[in-house]
């Protein structure tokens, strides 16, 4: 069909729409901070800016920080299981969304494999007539973006859904030589991640930019051995390294022609090239895994490695397009009966899980193809959880997620269920498996709202719909079909989520608006919990770590009593031995520091307690490293304090007696005992 002039400005009307509306939806899940291009930009020009963590005007107006220390006791045991779908609430009737949600409720839980590309298609026509349909509203009639449609939470691990980690993982880990080292700060203990330092006691091997340099460690004077140079059109965020075997993850684009005369278009795949290290100053390629998207995450198991990413389906495409809307592993599409459909009518993203073993590399073992919207990823010891922000005003007048559930062991993967729940997750450590049961903690807040954050059209702030309903928050348990256990609703009202952690049979959750009320609730009686203790503190915490027995570390920022202005980084401690009786117990203010790297990645931090040292980089007017310990009696303590030269992501770590920081292209390594410096290194 040929366009005639007008239809054809009609055409590319909606196109930019489209794309503008596209990329104001993609603010919230990746800040543009953290985009590589832009990251050394941002920082350059808040070296002499003091920030505040930004929040809308109209609702930092009316700001406050709480702390919830939820009670989880033998809630598995306990908790009485409702009849019917999540909740005991009505069930989620099909895209008509004639029955209002209520409460948590859920799909029918079973999570279908596609029959063929032909019924993926129909997602895809669904979505795009679903677009259509929506660009042609008035915005602002209904909250601005239409009605239904499900927006995805986060497209990078990297980001602010990545704070906190669930162990101490950076302990010292002996090995079979006898030197101890640290490892990545991880997010489930017994499960490995990627990062851009890692050290195996003799080397240490760095990312920076293209570049991977390996540097020996095992004398006092470090030595630089090697290097594998990325191709131009390469990027890599993260190494992983492990028995004599290097993981490097990278992104390449390539440009594609597509069929039925639709033009071609550049594509991104997600790269997990093995490398051999048995001989440090003479990697060797080993085999690569790829796949379609850009890289999400990846995770280590025993010998098994898990790559995640997330790929768009072109939604204009032709049926014939099959590229453009199926995604690949290994350079073949995905088969239908390995794509699981959402519980919703339409679709646009997928997150590709792939696996491979490192006995056995450049062969895929196993793929899931997640369909629906690209969202934030939880990975257990068992269980990857992909869990998506879903917004229809036809089927619920608060914000919702899609939970869905994929069982892994051994490189294999197998659908287990989804759900659906009210509100959504503020980072991965809002949700957490433990015994069985998942626990999540949620930000509710109206559909029309947008979360809190307001429309912007033709220069105005317009609050969307709903936007005189106050947020709250609420925690849900479920089985391990995704079944409801129990609930706690309508918790802090008109406050927002911050940080959460997870501790065996307490839960703790930190809420924002300008003070910090810190709430104790008890839910010894799943029927009735209560709150049970209160104590206000100013600031918030945006990164909780447990820190022995009876205690729990938190850095964040101290802020003003208008809840505006931040007054410096804020290291609390908090007394958790008595849930009854929660109190911050030493408090350390970093003056004209406004924001940490971990508040961005967990992997940042350095927190020993067998050391008893925390380790962090700071941004002020300069970037400064610094390491504190904490005593009962003095409370928090400087023992270290480094300014580095520039902007760069920096990461701290040990081995032996010996520290070491690295930030860009700069290694320098101390004493970890008097903190004296023994060496540098520019690579």
């Amino acid at each position: 069909m040929t366009l005639n002039g007008k239809d054809l400005n009609k055409k590319q009307e909606e196109e930019r729409l489209e794309e503008q509306i596209h990329q104001m939806t993609e603010e919230e899940k990746i800040p543009e901070s953290l985009k590589p291009d832009n990251i050394g930009k941002l920082l350059e020009k808040q070296k002499s800016k003091k920030i505040f963590h930004w929040r809308p005007a109209y609702t930092i107006a009316a700001a406050a920080c709480s702390v919830l220390i939820i009670g989880l006791a033998a809630l598995g045991g306990v908790l009485q299981k409702n009849n019917g779908s999540a909740g005991g609430q009505a069930a989620l009737t099909d895209s008509t969304g004639e029955k209002k949600a209520e409460s948590a409720v859920s799909a029918d839980g079973v999570i279908a494999s596609a029959k063929d590309y032909d019924e993926v298609y129909k997602y895809i026509e669904a979505e795009r007539k679903h677009n259509e349909e929506s660009y042609s509203m008035e915005r602002g009639t209904d909250g601005g973006f239409g009605s239904t449609g499900a927006g995805s939470t986060e497209s990078s691990e990297s980001a602010k859904s990545t704070r906190g980690a669930d162990t101490d993982s950076q302990a010292a880990a002996d090995r079979a030589s006898g030197t101890s080292y640290s490892d990545t700060n991880i997010r489930e203990e017994g499960v490995g991640e990627g990062d851009i330092v890692k050290t195996d006691g003799k080397n240490l091997y760095i990312l920076n930019g293209q570049r991977v340099q390996i540097v020996s460690i095992e004398k006092k004077e470090m030595k630089q051995l090697a290097t594998i140079r990325l191709e131009d059109d390469q990027y890599a965020p993260e190494i992983y390294v492990q028995n004599g075997k290097l993981i490097l993850i990278y992104t390449r684009t390539g440009y594609e022609d597509g069929t039925e005369g639709y033009g071609g278009n550049y594509r991104e795949y997600t790269v997990a090239e093995t490398y051999d290290i048995s001989t440090p100053s003479k990697p060797r390629s080993m085999g690569k895994i790829t796949q379609s998207g850009s890289f999400y995450t990846m995770r280590v198991s025993g010998e098994y490695v898990y790559l995640l990413s997330s790929f768009y389906a072109d939604t204009s495409a032709g049926r014939k397009d099959i590229d453009t809307y199926i995604p690949q592993v290994q350079g073949k599409s995905v088969d239908s009966s390995d794509i699981l459909l959402p519980p919703y009518r339409s679709g646009s993203q997928y997150t590709v899980i792939s696996t491979f073993s490192l006995n056995n590399l450049g062969e895929k073992v196993d793929s899931k193809a997640v369909f629906g919207s690209a969202g934030l990823v939880y990975v257990s010891k068992d269980n990857i959880y992909v869990c998506e922000a879903y917004y229809n005003t036809e089927e619920s007048d608060v914000t919702q997620t899609c939970v869905r559930k994929v069982a892994y062991k051994n490189g294999g993967l197998k659908a287990i269920g989804q759900t659906r729940i009210n509100g959504t997750l503020n980072d991965s450590f809002s949700i957490d498996e433990y015994k069985g049961t998942l626990r999540m903690v949620t930000t509710v807040s109206a559909t029309g709202s947008g979360g809190g954050f307001p429309i912007l059209r033709f220069g105005d702030i317009i609050p969307g719909n709903g936007a005189d309903r106050k947020d709250t928050n609420s925690l849900y348990i479920l089985d391990e079909n995704l079944n409801m256990l129990g609930k706690i609703e309508e918790l802090a009202e008109d406050e927002k989520v911050y940080s959460a952690r997870f501790m065996g049979d307490t839960g703790y959750f930190v809420t924002y608006r300008q003070m910090d009320p810190l709430f104790s609730v008890d839910l010894s009686n799943p029927k009735r919990p209560k709150i049970i203790g209160e104590l206000k503190i100013p600031g918030f915490s945006e990164y909780l770590h447990p820190y022995g027995d009876g205690f729990l570390l938190g850095i964040g920022m101290d802020v003003d009593e208008t809840g505006t202005t931040t007054q410096g980084v804020k290291l609390s401690m908090f007394d958790i031995l008595n849930p009854k009786d929660v109190e911050e117990v030493q408090k350390y203010i970093l003056d004209d520091c406004y924001s940490t790297d971990i508040s961005n990645n967990y992997k940042a931090a350095f927190i020993n307690m067998d050391k008893n040292l925390i380790g962090f980089s700071a941004y002020g007017q300069t970037q400064t490293y610094y390491m504190f310990s904490y005593d009962k009696e003095k409370g928090f303590q400087e023992v270290f304090e480094r300014e580095l030269n520039g902007y760069s992501e920096a990461r701290g770590l040990y081995s032996g007696d010996t520290f070491y920081i690295v930030a860009g292209n700069t290694v320098e390594s101390y004493d970890l005992d008097t903190f004296d410096k023994i060496d540098d290194i520019v690579l």
